[in-house]
């Protein structure tokens, strides 16, 4: 019986190696392979090792190797055919039925995949005509040479409603197998299929053999109502268990590198170019059990980078919660997190590859993270608030299918459950910072605060945005003088800069606002840095006046930090924010920033993630969800100087009508 290639493929990614080798062999993890004693030789050095990127077992002692299906046929003394539907039903896979119709089936998928190569060879063709000049031009602006274009075989497709139909019909191609192909837009309600890539850049989606089996495109137009759009679900392409940038990835691991999942195309490409090969992504959705099955049988340790926003962090825990059933001995996920405001495109062509490589040498184990997230929000001051803390963990654990994962996951997280009743450390230590009132995972011990205790832990409840953030990324030894500090000074936002300048001129509005000031969403690492200091300056004592903050800033070796910050501020327009400046007047302007600030970064991370809804599921509501969010950015533009009479109360003439 011939089996069609793509369900043996599908076969071997359900089923790494070390899972059927290790039925019948006791293996132990030898680097990036594994090991155990030959089960065909009698021996005592194990000589018998299994690569899961390769898929292949060595028999060192008997010269055999071979895949999945050669070691069930040399063990249980099986025919191929019997290998595979035995392997089927391990993995839960129906058996494809042999019929000439299943032939025919699997001939007409190999002529889709040579439909789909004809309209990337023509999306490739056109991006280097004129057609293509605009899209050129939006590849350069994002920093994508003609080389790494080529390399990616980016394209575009032109905006014309049936230049590829067009195309491909002239080379012999039908109608019925572009829509197949996913390459049309047909229906009973479309009496003419049209291109369903249409001014947009083309990013081609290959499977795990490096074949290409669909595309995404990012529109040129920005006020087309989908910016990304994916081809739809076909017999090649089914986008949940695939990678972007899978196959060549799964080959530099091989080699070496570190697989990293980051959240889009361009991304990827740009860490790819940075000197990070082993870089993926999902396909416009978050990660699904399918993809996390890939990336491990691809290494036992991805790396996820998220951006250092709310939604970056949102997408952290969801991957948390999708890995807990599916853990397996070995296998598990780290986790990074990038500056807020930034994406990995974005930090690498502001601050270069070493920025990078610091935030991923931060990157925190999936354990750590799940501790994290359960404790960031909450103090544990009271037995009943450790009670419902341990209960939630209790719950956690029983997630964990296996028994032996969940053993130490328990062994684990009962010991950072001990360190919340340990005894408390000095004010200011460590542990006192990290925003979670208790015993961290390095040991450092912290203080059990409600919310009184603002003064002395630095800042407020509220302010769990900042504290827990600045842990889940943790710290390289070399942040400090890295590019990714130094390049992204020159990209501090003046709204920034004026919060942390008004606050330190005029402390007094911390007497109402300081849990909004602590839990402010700063994406810039000074004007973060510069407004925890005001915070621990506030509640170690010091009189709420300016001098004595700057004095007391200039004491955490800040001075450098406040002269940057300042010397943002230089507009005439800006001057609410300087020490002069009468309260009366300050107030009203404090509190119209302080919105304006909060309103863009939620919903600026609010359209992120209408436009990737919307590319996902192109429906009615999340077109009106995308177009909410526009209207609501538009509403706020333009009214950074929208309240008439400031400045009276500062000696400035009132405006003429």
């Amino acid at each position: 019986m011939r089996f069609p290639p793509e369900f043996l493929d599908d076969l071997r990614a359900r089923l790494p190696v070390s899972e059927v080798v290790g039925r019948r062999v006791k293996l132990k993890k030898a680097g990036r392979e594994w090991k155990g004693l030959s089960p065909f030789n009698k021996e005592k050095t194990p000589s018998f090792f299994v690569n899961d990127s390769k898929g292949m077992w060595f028999d060192f002692s008997s010269g055999k190797n071979g895949t999945i299906f050669d070691f069930v046929m040399a063990t249980e003394g099986l025919s191929f055919p019997e290998a595979v539907e035995r392997l089927a039903q391990q993995a839960g896979m129906p058996m494809p039925k042999s019929s000439p119709e299943a032939a025919r089936q699997a001939k007409h998928g190999r002529t889709l995949l040579e439909v789909v190569e004809l309209a990337a060879q023509f999306f490739e063709a056109t991006l280097a005509t004129r057609a293509g000049a605009r899209a050129r031009g939006y590849l350069a602006d994002r920093g994508l040479d003609p080389a790494t274009q080529v390399k990616f075989r980016i394209g575009y497709a032109p905006p014309d409603r049936f230049a590829l139909k067009e195309h491909l019909g002239g080379q012999g191609v039908s109608v019925e197998d572009m829509v197949e192909a996913g390459l049309l837009v047909a229906g009973d309600d479309i009496p003419v299929p049209y291109d369903r890539f249409r001014d947009r850049v083309i990013f081609p989606i290959g499977d795990l053999r490096g074949r290409i089996v669909a595309f995404g495109g990012r529109a040129l137009d920005k006020d087309v109502s989908a910016k990304y759009l994916n081809s739809p679900e076909t017999s090649l392409f089914h986008k949940g268990g695939l990678l972007y940038n899978g196959a060549a990835a799964r080959e530099a691991v091989h080699k070496g590198a570190q697989l990293i999942g980051v959240e889009g195309y361009v991304d990827v490409i740009a860490m790819v170019t940075a000197g990070f090969p082993g870089t993926v992504a999902p396909l416009g959705t978050s990660l699904t059990p399918d993809q996390l099955a890939v990336m491990w049988k691809i290494a036992d340790e991805p790396l996820l980078c998220f951006d250092g926003d709310s939604a970056g962090r949102r997408a952290a825990f969801r991957a948390v919660d999708l890995a807990l059933p599916l853990l397996q001995p070995g296998k598990s996920l780290y986790f990074a997190t990038l500056p807020q405001g930034h994406d990995p495109d974005d930090l690498i062509r502001a601050s270069g590859p070493a920025a990078m490589a610091d935030v991923l040498a931060s990157a925190q184990p999936l354990a750590e993270v799940l501790w994290m997230r359960e404790t960031e929000a909450g103090t544990f001051d009271t037995p009943e608030r450790r009670a419902g803390l341990e209960a939630r963990i209790s719950t956690l654990l029983g997630e964990i299918a296996h028994e032996g994962v969940r053993k130490y996951y328990r062994e684990d997280l009962t010991a950072r459950l001990r360190g919340l009743t340990a005894p408390s450390g000095p004010p200011g230590g460590f542990g006192a910072r990290n925003g979670f009132g208790a015993r961290d995972a390095f040991g450092g011990k912290g203080r059990f605060s409600g919310q009184k205790n603002f003064a002395r832990n630095g800042f407020a409840r509220g302010a769990g945005a900042a504290r827990p953030a600045e842990r889940f990324v943790g710290h390289s030894p070399r942040l400090s003088t890295s590019p990714l500090v130094r390049g992204v000074r020159a990209m501090l936002p003046p709204r920034e800069a004026l919060l942390v300048i008004a606050v330190l001129n005029h402390p007094w509005l911390l007497d109402r606002d300081a849990e909004a000031f602590a839990a402010l969403d700063l994406a810039h690492p000074d004007a973060d840095r510069l407004r925890r200091a005001i915070l621990d300056a506030v509640s170690l004592g010091h009189d709420l006046d300016s001098e004595s903050l700057r004095a007391a800033i200039r004491a955490r070796d800040l001075g450098p930090v406040l002269e940057r910050i300042e010397a943002a501020i230089t507009h005439t327009a800006d001057w609410e924010a300087r020490a002069d400046a009468a309260p009366e007047d300050v107030r009203p302007w404090w509190r119209h920033v302080l919105t304006l600030h909060h309103k863009n970064r939620t919903l600026n991370r609010e359209l992120k993630e209408a436009e990737r809804a919307l590319g996902d599921e192109p429906s009615e509501r999340n077109y009106a969800w995308l177009r909410d969010v526009q209207d609501r950015l538009a509403a706020i533009e333009g009214t950074e100087a929208s309240i008439e009479g400031f400045g009276t109360l500062s000696g400035r003439p009132a405006r003429g009508i």
